[in-house]
């Protein structure tokens, strides 16, 4: 035989052999047709029940909470941090003072714009008053027709720098005004982005405040599983602290995503107190889509030897290690098409199993 046919009989054999093996080692933890006595019962292993897919309240998606009013607030103007109010996690009432800024260069230009109106107005008022005295001489006919033009050309150019002057204090005192940041409505801070002493720049963050009182949670559906929410549009939300709360409302999108094309669908979390952090994970369970007819476990409850794969499960005591076909894997698990039964009970950690079955091997 050439070296070339040697090298992949052998191959060929070692792979067999290392089936071969594990196969046994299945079917020695299985302890199927063996007479001698099982190992010690297995005690203290983190277990978890087949859960039956008829008994179901949905399938699950992962979203994250996200806040409906919430608003990242940035300087208007440019100065230097005098005073934060507020940091982080306190709560704050609408209207209440979160930031002041310097005012100097702010107050002397609407000092500047305060004094420029002055002279505006009396500027409109005398031209007024020359009006009204050529329109006097004109009824005598003292003045020509073009004289008083002038004078009325006069008399609205004044009131026209009037109103620039009333329109430009107006600015100046918005601008002093933007040195006042404050809270838009009753909220948390969730972010304190400048110390006193600071200089800050138009546009520059300074605070980032949210409503705790309007979230929500938005997830994306595949196109078939959206037109079932929308014909039942109901949810629960599991939280990151293991509460269950009913939606408020269950909102589908029009329309599916060109790139993707899923559906977004935006779920509303009803008043909690406390209520979650945006940015925190949480489940979104749908029970229109409750249509899965197997058996789901965690994605890490499965071992996997090369192209066996295998999960511990426990019964009377007796842990054994039982080869699995599966299927879909999803956020809420992966699907078993053969190899376990809704009720039976697996081990969750296959590394605290196995050395759990190697202990109770050894304690026969």
């Amino acid at each position: 035989m050439r070296n070339g046919s040697m090298a992949i009989s052998t191959r060929t054999l070692l792979r067999m052999g290392g089936l071969a093996l594990l196969a046994g080692a299945l079917a020695a933890c299985g302890g199927a047709g063996d007479d001698s006595p099982g190992p010690a019962p297995i005690e203290g292993l983190e277990t978890a029940v087949v859960a039956d897919p008829a008994t179901a309240q949905g399938r699950a998606w992962d979203g994250v909470v996200e806040a409906v009013r919430q608003a990242t607030l940035t300087a208007q103007t440019s100065g230097r941090v005098a005073e934060v109010a507020y940091d982080v996690d306190d709560r704050v009432a609408a209207g209440a003072v979160l930031v002041r800024l310097s005012a100097v260069e702010q107050r002397s230009g609407v000092d500047a714009a305060r004094a420029q109106l002055n002279a505006s107005e009396a500027a409109a008022r005398e031209a007024e008053g020359e009006y009204r005295r050529y329109q006097e001489l004109a009824a005598g006919q003292y003045v020509s027709r073009s004289q008083l033009e002038r004078m009325r050309a006069a008399r609205d150019t004044a009131v026209a720098a009037r109103d620039a002057a009333r329109a430009q204090l107006a600015s100046a005192g918005q601008t002093a005004d933007y040195t006042v940041v404050r809270a838009p409505y009753d909220g948390i801070v969730a972010s304190r982005d400048v110390e006193p002493g600071e200089s800050v720049a138009m546009g520059q963050p300074l605070a980032t405040v949210f409503s705790p009182d309007a979230l929500r949670i938005e997830v994306d559906l595949p196109q078939a599983v959206a037109e079932q929410v929308r014909a039942d549009p109901r949810a629960s939300v599991r939280l990151h602290d293991r509460r269950t709360v009913d939606a408020g409302e269950v909102i589908v999108f029009p329309a599916a995503d060109a790139a993707t094309h899923t559906v977004r669908v935006r779920v509303m979390l009803p008043a909690l107190d406390p209520a979650p952090v945006p940015g925190s994970t949480a489940k979104v369970v749908f029970p229109a889509v409750a249509g899965t007819s197997r058996p789901r476990i965690p994605a890490g409850a499965i071992v996997r030897r090369g192209e066996v794969v295998a999960a511990y499960v426990l019964a009377d005591g007796r842990l054994s290690l039982r080869q699995l076909r599966l299927g879909e894997a999803s956020a809420d698990g992966v699907e078993v098409i053969a190899g376990l039964q809704p009720g039976e009970t697996i081990a969750l950690d296959p590394v605290a199993a196995r050395q759990a079955l190697v202990n109770a091997r050894g304690e026969e």
